[in-house]
């Protein structure tokens, strides 16, 4: 977030790593952490949605194909929205709150509920929900994408259950799901990120996606649109890597308990909503 929205004229960072020492200098490690609180009230709940949705979506097209898992992924992905542009959005608004401050001498918010909440005060259901064109435009290949990458993996990989190298082969598979899946539509997080930063410091600058998208190329260059895509796969990798193995095994285990075949015929684990 930081890397996407800092000014061009006057950059505070020159790449991911010098942002990392960066923040840890001025801001101290806890500095790293600002705005956990908003992903950690949001994620548990956008998981059970884009497993659930996808899952049943999946079941309603009847055949699990790879067209079939795109839309059933963009499904998911759409419907997540409803949660993720709050979340994303005070979790943006508390990032940027005191940039550069070892310790910050005024503070706008508290917390992340404490954001929403004057948030909500000052522009109502409509600050609350800014960026949400953004994020759907987002989300909703961007899951698509996520789901046929993963699907496609383990069959080519052959995650057999019973297969003693199981676990890193999903472990692989969801690492990759993450990063094709932020690959496909990173530029709109660039964009999504602007807009739900604006007005931070009592001036806004966009009218909307399209007049972002022309002024920020027109200031930076097609170059604007890749800000901070080092450290988004950085992060990608692993966070995905434990989601859809920790789905996978979990349900997996839970087919076993109810003394069910742990795996459909075929040589490949499908997705969680086959199993």
């Amino acid at each position: 977030v930081r890397l996407q929205v800092q000014n061009v004229e006057k950059p505070l960072y020159r790449g991911t790593f010098h942002c990392f020492q960066s923040i840890i200098k001025q801001e101290s490690a806890f500095g790293l952490y600002k705005g956990i609180g908003s992903p950690m009230m949001g994620l548990t709940f956008i998981n059970a949605l884009v497993f659930g949705v996808q899952g049943n979506t999946l079941r309603a097209l009847g055949k699990d194909t790879p067209l079939n898992q795109f839309l059933a992924g963009s499904a998911a992905g759409a419907i997540q929205c409803v949660i993720c542009c709050p979340m994303e959005l005070a979790k943006t608004r508390m990032q940027l709150q005191g940039t550069g401050e070892y310790k910050q001498k005024t503070k706008n918010y508290k917390n992340s509920l404490d954001c929403l909440i004057k948030i909500y005060q000052k522009e109502g259901l409509r600050g609350i929900n800014r960026g949400m064109v953004s994020t759907f435009i987002r989300e909703t290949p961007s899951f698509g994408f996520y789901f046929l990458t993963y699907d496609c993996m383990t069959r080519y990989l052959g995650c057999e259950a019973e297969d003693s190298y199981v676990i890193p082969k999903l472990l692989f598979s969801g690492g990759m799901s993450g990063i094709v899946s932020w690959l496909s539509t990173y530029p709109m997080d660039v964009i999504k990120s602007r807009l739900q930063a604006d007005g931070v410091g009592g001036v806004t600058q966009y009218n909307g996606i399209l007049d972002c998208v022309r002024k920020s190329y027109q200031e930076e260059g097609w170059r604007v649109f890749t800000r901070g895509l080092t450290s988004t796969l950085l992060r990608a990798f692993p966070v995905n890597a434990a989601t859809f193995a920790t789905v996978t095994v979990f349900l997996m285990y839970m087919k076993s308990e109810d003394n069910l075949p742990e795996c459909e015929p075929g040589p490949v684990i499908h997705q969680p909503s086959s199993l």
